[in-house]
């Protein structure tokens, strides 16, 4: 059987409506807790598909979380080899890091539902699924990146410019987040009440509305997408 190995950094903040896609498609999931497993014993080529989460530190933050070093270490093994890997938030920024780029505050924080502007290469890719025409996503960051030499921009916000790249044939990377659900995102807003708390332009009320307005068209068109994307890796 494949596997997909998925590393965490929060709990509540896992694959989402990904999970039971990513079965179908006849991969074992594996989680490890960054911060908890050991993530120096992974063989970076092992997985058939490594997915990294998002979380709230940072990817420059190895001097306070020494385990991002490992993930970088892994992630630069896979995307110099184009092994199928997948990171969202956090994930996006380290395999951007690893690739070279930098990691930094954006403009602002960009938390709650907007559309996605793709890009021409954006629009031939399975993020076509998670165009502006079909949905809004779920943004939740405040740390941006630049597009690594040599990958393909795929997506951007009128907020955020850099919003996904792909690099090779089988790496790709979304600093938003398609794999949220609506009775999911309850965890969320308990386990990020501070930082909703201390941003001006939002609120649990506001974002409850937004989702319930937003979140079920995300949930047909991400499976569209995840479904796509694992096809085009094998």
């Amino acid at each position: 059987m494949k596997t997909a190995l998925v590393i965490r950094h929060l709990a509540f903040e896992d694959l989402g409506l990904f999970e039971r896609t990513i079965e179908a498609a006849g991969y074992q999931i594996r989680y490890l807790e960054a911060g908890m497993d050991d993530l120096s014993w992974i063989e970076p080529l092992d997985p058939s598909l490594l997915i990294i989460l998002g979380g709230p530190i940072g990817a420059n933050d190895e001097a306070d979380f020494p385990f991002i070093e490992d993930e970088l270490e892994i992630l630069q093994a896979r995307l110099n080899s184009d092994a199928p890997t997948l990171g969202i938030c956090l994930g996006a920024q380290l395999m951007a890091r690893a690739l070279g780029a930098k990691v930094y505050p954006g403009r602002q924080k960009e938390i709650g539902w907007a559309p996605l502007q793709l890009t021409a290469a954006g629009q031939q890719s399975p993020l076509r699924h998670l165009s502006a025409e079909h949905v809004h996503v779920l943004h939740w960051h405040g740390d941006t990146f630049d597009i690594p030499n040599g990958a393909s921009h795929l997506a951007a916000t009128a907020a955020i410019p850099n919003q996904a790249f792909a690099w090779k044939k089988r790496c790709l990377a979304l600093q938003f987040h398609p794999e949220v659900t609506a009775h999911g995102l309850e965890r969320w807003f308990i386990g990020h009440i501070g930082e909703i708390q201390q941003t001006d332009t939002i609120s649990i009320e506001q974002l409850r509305v937004d989702t319930k307005k937003f979140a079920y068209q995300m949930d047909m068109h991400a499976n569209r997408f995840m479904e796509d994307w694992l096809a085009s890796i094998q």
